[in-house]
Order: C-alpha cells, then structure tokens, then sequence
C-alpha cells in the first residue's frame, strides 16, 4: 500500500464512492486525502502521519485502524475513544520533506462521521502556509454531532475563519492559501468521555472563481485631513497568481458612517470592472474627496460599501476617515494636564473604559476590535511574534493595529507593550542583555543604564513605545523561578542599579520619553514578589512563584518597598502588580493578592510615594481574586489598578466595567483617574503627534554598537568564586579542553524570556556562545561536549555547565527542578578536573549547589545568563578584562539552607554576598595597618561626599580581605563581609572597612 493517502487512484475511489456522494457532472473527481486502510502511519513531523495532543496526559484520545463491516469505503476506519478535560484531539500532517499539498480546485473537504447524537460541536481545521504543518495557519468551523450512525459532513472552505485565539507562529498572511496546505486536525469534545469513528477524508466539488480570485483594499482604515482627497486602492489577486477566468466587478458606493454626505465629504458611486485575463494583483483607485467645513470636531467616518461579482469580497468594508481637528488635546503646545482635562471631558463611558483595556495580539485578529472596543493597548505575551520575526515586520504589524485606532472618534493611538527584559528578547536577532541577576553582579550602575538605553532604542525602532521592565523585585530564595529576573538579595543593589530606569525613559521628568531611543518603563512587581515563602503558591504545580510574602510592617519597607521609592522618584512611568499575595503581621488582613491591596497601590504606591504614572495589571491576574468575574473587575479597579492586561477576555472586560460603574459599584471618578493617567503617558511619548513607527533606529538593532554594550556587560557580570593556582585568565599559547552542556549552547547562554516565553536550548536568534567566543579571542580549544574525548596533553580544561531555560514558575525549585547539576554536567566536571587543572563556569539564573565537588575545581566562575554576546565571558577568561563582578545573592552551602540573605543571624553560605575575585590587578598588602588606613580614608571621603573614592577605598580593603580567606569562607568571616558589601551600597563606607577588618580578623 503506498504510504501516502494522496496516491490512492481518483478512478478506484469514484468506484468505491457511495451513491449519496455522487457528484455534478462538471465536478472534478473527489481527491482523496485518508482512506484509513492503513496507508499513513500514525506518526508526527516532519513525517506524515496522524498524532495525538492534549492539555495534559490524560487529554490525548486514543486512536486505531478498526475493521468496521458498516464502513463508508474500504475496510477500515479511523476510530478512537477520549475522556477529555482541558483540550485534545488528533491531527494529520503532511510530510514536511515534500511540498505542501494544492486544494485549490475543489469546493471544501468532507468525511464520514459516525455520530453518538451527544449535541456537542466539534472543531475542524485545516493548516495552510509556512514551513510545515507545525509553523502554519489554523482555520478553523465546526459540526455538531447530533445524530446517529454514518453521515458524510461536507464543509465548503468558505465556511473555514481564521483563528485569533491561537496560531502556532502567530499568523503568516491571514489568507487562506489552498495551493499550500500542510493537513487537518479535529479537536474532540470536552466533559463527555466518548469514542468515535471517522472515515473516507476527500476534497469535493469543483471551486468557483470566488474562492481563487478575491478582492482586497490596501487598508481597513484611511485617515485623511478635513479638505484633503483618500484614495483607496482596490486589488484583485488569485491562488497561484493565475489570470482571472471571468469578469470581477466592483460597485461601490460612499453610504453611512458618521461624517454627513455633501456636508464633509463628496459622496461617489461607480463600479470598477476586472475583466477576465487580467493578471493577479491589478489595482483600480476609488478616491474619495473631503470638504473643508473649518470647524473643530472630532474624527468622522465615511465607510465604502463594495459589491463584489465573481471574487471573494474584502472580510471588511473599507473606511475613509476625517481626522480630528482644531480641538485643544490636538495642540502638542499646551501642557500635558490641559490635553489630558480637555479629551476627557469628551470622552463617554464606553470610550473611557476602551483607554482601561489591554489585549493580546494574536486575540484582535487583524485588529477590528481596537476600534470596535476603543481598546487602549495592546501586547505581545513572551514569544507572540508577527511572522516573519523581524524589526520590519514588528513595525508593520503595530502600525496596523495604529491605523485602526485612527477609526475612532478621538483617533486616541494604542500604547503597544512587550517584556522586553533583557534587551528586545522576543525579537530574532536583537542584542540580548544578561538578565538582571548578572546586571547585578556588575556593580555598575553605569552599565546598566547603558544596557536600558540599548534595548529602549531596539524596542523603539520597531514600534513599540513601552516595556514591561525593570524587575525590581529583592530576590530572598533562590528556589524561586524568577531569581535571575532580579539584580540581587539586597535592597539596596536594587536600587543602585535602577539608573536602568534612566536608560530606558530618559530623565525623570518624562521630557525624553518622545524621543525615538526611549520607552515607557515599568517596575514590577508590587511589592513583595521575590519575598514569597517556599510552598505557599496555589498557582498550579508552583512552588514558591505567585505564593505569599509574610513579613512584618518595617521588613515590608526596609526590603520591597525601598526600590520603589526610588523607581518614583526616577519618574517611572507604569507599575505592574505582582500575583503574589501579602501577608503583613498585625494588619488583621491575612494574605491579600497584590491586585487587590488598594492599601498599598493606592495608599502607599499612588499617594505617600506621589506616584502619577498608571498601574497596569499582570497578564489575566485579576482572574486569581476572589469572587465572581464582576467581582475580580470591581476589586482591582478601586484597589488602583488603571488599565487591566485582560489578553482574550477583553470583550468580557469592557462589558463588566461598564456594568461596575453603571451599578455604581465603581466611581467615576476612579475611571476618570485611570484614564487621565493612562493619557497623560501617551501624550509625553508623542503618541498623538507620532503613533506610527520610527525605525529610523532600526539599522542598529543588533548592531556592533549595541553588541559591544552587551559584551562589557557580560564581561562585568562574571563573578570568579575561586582562582587555585591562577588557572585564570587562560593564556593563548595553552591547549585547552573544552568541555560541558552550556559551552556551545546559546539557548542556554541566554535563558528564559527569550524568543519564546519559556526560552529554549539551541540556536534560536543571533549571537555568540562561550566556545566560539574563546575562539575568537584566538584561543587553542578543542570541544567535546561530553567530555568523552581523550583528555591527555591539554594545559587546562574548562568546563561550562549548569540549566537551561526556563521562566516564572515553571522554574520553581520542586517544579520539576532543583539547584544541582545534572548528572551529564557532574560527569563532565568529573571527568575533565581528574585529567588537568580546571575552570568551571556555571551559567545559571541562580546559585547551583557545587561544594561537593570545590575540592576538585580549581577556578570556579559564576556567568549566570550572559545574553548573547559570549565574547564578553572570553574577554574575562582571556585577560582582555579583569575578573571584576560580585555575587548579588548569597551562594548557598546546601538547599536546606534556603532562604539565607546577607543580613541574616545564622549566614554560614558557601561564597558570601558581595564576593568576588578579581584578576590583572594583585590585591593590597599590610594587612591590618592598611585597613586602618582605608577606614581613616573612607570616614574622609564620607564627610566630603565623595562617593566615587568611597567605593573605591572599600573595594580595595575588599580585595585585602578576600586574599586573606582564601577559600577558608567561613560563619565568622561571612557574615561581616556581607554586611561590608551592604554599607558600601548605602554610602556607609568607613562602616563598610570596619566590618572587612571583623572579617579580616576572623580569617
């Protein structure tokens, strides 16, 4: 039997066809695509074949070929039971090896179905575009199973829709490409536990010139100013480029709308004639001219009705819209307050409540809703993408969705947000950052506002005006799956290391934030998301991520609150809660979701920290308040919360807080605050004035330049614990043996939150692993990634292990992860340590637990997630750059010590806070006489308030220190030396010398 269905003979198959599929005599004859006899395999990409999914392990029904005597055709069908409870179903692919397949000459595609008459729909889709049948569209109806017994559903491909809930690649040209498809897939019902049978899978009937040839418009939307003349190009195009068979013809006509015919513009009529042979593509104009009435007034609409014969009709009617004009909100010369007061005394409920509503992308489809619904900002979820991923098609996709806002009354432009957290991570080939965890470990303010002003000028060259970052949480538990996203355990690390707020808006004053280098920051998460304890989380398989933080009044601000205090003070411009709850000893409250603690966003964020940005939500968080959904909406809305990440259930959104504030459950007051600060932000990005794209930046993404930022900062987040016999920096002249899983690795380099939301090991953007950067610092290495290559005549070996990807939650310690190296890793350590003198880099988003095996390493490297520039770590191993980072967070002996923070009574950690070796520079000598000297010199630069020299004097009675301990890190030295790092970060720098000589002392 040939493995492919496609091959069955349209002769044998019209034999075997029942009488009730006979066909019209000018069909086609039916193309087979499964007769279930056995001829394709149950098997997955890139062979062809059927598979099975579901939302978890019990989802995926079961499937086999069954003898059925009753069969529609042949002897065999397609048969299966399910007992579903999230999602599940089965799929048929086509061999990616091959081209896709040409539907284009039938009418739609029909099956036998034996119906179980249990009322339920059942989902049908077909896979057009891409690559395969895996980076594909998804177009998707439905039948609904009630009836009996054998029955042939027929489903012509105009009943087939794009899906906007979810697409595997976010969507590739949202035309129904039937010369390309890849297979279909059935999604079984849901609460029901079933069995089914399906069989003979066939293309039918003969498609008509409507489904190959359609008409568009270049645009859903026409903003033209009052006097001026639109044009709206009008195209026909057909499935493979063809020449039309027949005639199209397309009678429009100016009719509805809100402008007023002769009044505000010159109605026209007519009809645009295609004839048959014309070529794929051709385009005819309809212009439609306005009329100057020189009056102020707000946009007005003018839709063209169009009449299509003999093609497919455009999915929308094409609108031509009179900008606003003459109203004082328009005049980028009065001052933000007065063009925030004056377009909000004109807006209605309805409108205010559209400025209050955040969707996802993929959920508005083309984007009719964002007029449909006023919505006021859209976002790309972690790996949301427009294909192809690039800074052309970002742009092109927001100015889309900009346009669209030009359809509504007030043309109020969307603010566009992505989690852009280290650099512009969600796009192909951007200069991706060390996450924060490694920021910290730079010390450098500097560097870090340098990294915030690299990734700004990438996130605004491709149209987006806002970023989801800085994280400003204080990372007290490194079990927590979130630790990297932090710069450090200490609060005041926090602190200084939000001159990244600076990078990314500008100055504090918002002046910059119009500039096409800046965007809107965000500090998240309020308050208290690093600070959950372990076991709390009710999110799931979570362990600590979204749990609760318990602490007392004055913990609450000396450790959570504190790097908020200085992000307002820094101007930041929107703050998003955390999913965490707080549990505050002695308020009586017990633990409160951060969503709805109006206490703290309102009492202490809103009005004792005078912040006047807004507050937006964590994706779907309301949904985790008690209560009903009016409830969670009502509950957030008074607790502070300005504009609600609400990704798909947006429409639901604007209904119920429409219906809160009707009912009076929700002031309008509250809704006029919210959205005058929502506006107030979008008139200092210069949104009114510029809403679509300027990538005149955009040559530089990922550009020498930027990279070179990326690369110091990679360089200077390196930590080296330990440094036995001065393996490090590795001279060019020695044989190295390179060895571990994160060596050639830049998936792993570069962890979660790129790309993808979870992150993924591989090459999957631009950059620079470890390995190849030793070879370009002109390095002798050999790779074996393994270790399983022979070892003998090397200098020195290193190895690079430690995790892969992952983000939130599902990095939790105890969600299917821990803090040890794999055993892969461990091997490889083993192996290459044994034979020769040995570095070990941990590249990790935290801490991994590596006493065990200290005896063994001679030099021990902390690289946490270095981005993708992994010529910054050769640059450091080489001694192109000393070895100059610190720990953020204290590195634990063992998980049973977890939490331990600097600070703390009991702190007997492995490597304390604030530790780091250094190289190129020999640390001080005198010992105890040179201490008092730098305590003398430190309690000076105090009293002159010179900080710069202050810091100085306490890193070199550092670098004194740590020569003197060695790798005799104990209870005695560790805790003063982590308490001296602490009083360095808050300006205590003769205290900071005087806890080093307590340590000094105690080595």
């Amino acid at each position: 039997m040939p493995r492919t269905a496609l091959l069955v003979s349209t002769a044998l198959l019209a034999a075997l066809m029942p009488l009730s599929a006979a066909r019209a005599a000018d069909d086609p004859a039916p193309t087979p695509v499964d007769r279930f006899e056995g001829e394709v395999p149950f098997a997955s990409q890139p062979a062809e074949g059927i598979f099975t999914w579901g939302g978890d392990s019990d989802d995926p029904p079961a499937l086999r070929f069954a003898d059925r005597a009753d069969a529609p055709e042949g002897a065999k069908v397609l048969a299966g039971t399910y007992n579903i409870s999230g999602y599940g179903g089965f799929t048929h692919d086509f061999a990616a090896t091959e081209p896709a397949h040409d539907w284009s000459a039938h009418k739609g595609i029909r099956f036998w179905w034996d119906g179980q008459d249990n009322g339920k729909k059942i989902a049908f889709e077909i896979k057009d575009g891409g690559a395969d049948g895996e980076a594909s569209e998804l177009w998707t109806t439905s039948f609904t199973d009630d009836f009996t017994g054998w029955k042939q559903i027929e489903i012509p491909f105009t009943d087939f829709v794009y899906r906007t809930d979810y697409q595997p690649v976010g969507g590739i040209d949202h035309v129904l490409g039937l010369d390309r498809m890849w297979g279909y897939a059935l999604t079984l019902p849901v609460g029901v536990q079933g069995h089914f049978a399906m069989d003979d899978v066939e293309l039918y009937g003969k498609a008509d010139q409507s489904l190959r040839a359609s008409v568009t418009t270049d645009a859903a939307v026409y903003p033209v100013r009052e006097g001026r003349t639109a044009s709206v190009k009008v195209s026909v195009a057909t499935t493979g480029s063809a020449p039309l068979d027949e005639p199209v013809t397309v009678a429009y006509e100016s009719a509805g709308g809100t402008a007023t015919s002769g009044k505000d513009y010159a109605p026209v009529s007519g009809t645009l004639t295609f004839p048959a042979g014309t070529v794929s593509g051709a385009t005819q104009t309809v212009k439609v001219r306005t009329l100057d009435d020189r009056s102020a007034e707000s946009a007005e609409t003018v839709p063209l009705k169009l009449t299509v014969t003999g093609a497919k009709a455009p999915a929308e009617t094409p609108q031509v819209v009179i900008d606003a004009h003459g109203l004082p909100y328009l005049d980028g010369k009065l001052p933000v307050k007065k063009r925030v007061a004056d377009l909000l005394s004109r807006m209605s409920l309805a409108e205010k409540v559209g400025q209050m509503t955040q969707a996802e992308r993929g959920a508005v489809g083309n984007g009719g809703d964002v007029a449909a619904y006023g919505l006021g900002s859209l976002l790309s979820g972690g790996g949301s993408t427009p294909t192809p991923n690039t800074a052309a098609a970002w742009a092109r996709m927001i100015d889309g969705f900009q346009l669209r806002a030009q359809a509504t009354r007030f043309q109020i432009p969307l603010i566009y947000g992505v989690d852009a957290v280290h650099g512009h991570n969600n796009l192909a080939g951007a200069t991706i950052m060390p996450h924060n965890i490694g920021i910290g470990a730079t010390r450098d303010p500097a560097i870090a506002e340098d990294t915030g002003a690299v990734t700004a000028a990438e996130v605004r060259a491709t149209g987006v005006p806002w970023d989801f970052a800085p994280c400003l949480c204080v990372t007290r538990d490194e079990r927590w799956g979130r630790s990297y996203e932090s710069f450090g355990e200490d609060p005041a690390l926090v602190k200084s290391m939000e001159t990244m707020i600076q990078g990314l808006q500008g100055r504090a004053d918002g002046r910059d934030l119009k500039d096409d280098d800046k965007v809107l920051a965000t500090a998240k998460h309020f308050v208290g998301d690093g600070g959950t304890a372990y076991g709390s989380s009710t999110t799931g398989s979570y362990t600590i991520d979204q749990g609760v933080t318990k602490v007392t009044r004055q913990q609450l601000e000396d450790i959570h609150l504190a790097p908020y205090r200085t992000a307002v003070d820094r101007g930041i411009g929107t703050v998003m809660p955390s999913y965490s709850s707080l549990d505050i000893a002695g308020d009586g409250l017990g633990p409160v979701k951060m969503h709805a603690r109006g206490d703290m966003i309102n009492g202490v964020l809103k009005g004792r920290m005078g912040f006047d940005g807004f507050v937006i939500s964590d994706w779907n968080a309301i949904d985790q308040l008690p209560g009903d959904y009016p409830a969670h909406v009502g509950t957030a809305v008074n607790a502070g919360v300005d504009m609600m990440m609400v990704p798909y259930s947006y429409q639901d959104f604007t209904k119920i807080l429409t219906d809160q504030v009707n009912a009076g459950r929700v002031t309008v007051g509250r809704i006029d605050d919210a959205v005058s600060r929502i506006l107030a932000q979008k008139f200092r990005l210069g949104l009114f004035e510029h809403p679509y794209a300027d990538t005149s930046g955009a040559s530089k993404i990922g550009s020498a330049g930027h990279r070179a930022v990326a690369r110091q900062a990679a360089a200077e987040s390196q930590v080296l614990l330990k440094n036995d016999s001065a393996v490090l920096p590795l001279k060019k002249s020695q044989k190295v043996y390179v060895a571990g899983s994160n060596a050639d690795d830049l998936g792993n380099q570069t962890g979660g939150w790129t790309i993808t939301w979870q992150g993924q090991s591989g090459t999957h953007t631009t950059g620079t692993t470890i390995l190849q950067g030793m070879k370009n610092a002109g390095g002798n290495v050999t790779y074996s990634k393994d270790a399983s290559a022979p070892t003998g005549g090397y200098d020195v070996g290193v190895v690079v292990v430690g995790e892969t990807p992952y983000a939130e939650g599902v990095g939790d310690v105890g969600n299917g992860n821990d803090l040890a190296l794999t055993p892969a890793d461990q091997a490889a350590v083993d192996k290459v340590c044994a034979a020769m003198k040995c570095a070990v880099l941990i590249v990790s988003g935290r801490p991994q637990l590596i006493g065990d095996r200290l005896g063994e390493i001679d030099s021990l490297v902390a690289s946490w997630l270095p981005g993708t520039e992994g010529d910054g770590v050769a640059d450091v191993l080489y001694g192109k750059k000393a070895f100059t980072g610190q720990l953020p967070v204290t590195w634990p002996k063992s998980e049973a010590q977890l939490p331990i923070n600097v600070g703390d009574t009991a702190y007997d950690p492995q490597y304390p806070y604030g530790w780091g070796l250094t190289t190129l520079t020999k640390a001080p000598k005198g010992g105890e006489a040179t201490l008092r000297a730098l305590g003398i010199a430190a309690k000076a630069a105090e009293r002159t308030g010179s900080a710069a020299a202050g810091r100085k004097l306490v890193d070199k009675a550092r670098l004194l220190v740590q020569d003197r301990i060695g790798q005799s890190v104990t209870a005695a030295v560790s805790k003063p030396f982590a308490d001296a790092d602490h009083l360095l970060l808050t300006g205590k720098y003769a205290a900071a010398v005087e806890k080093l000589r307590e340590a000094y002392a105690a080595a």
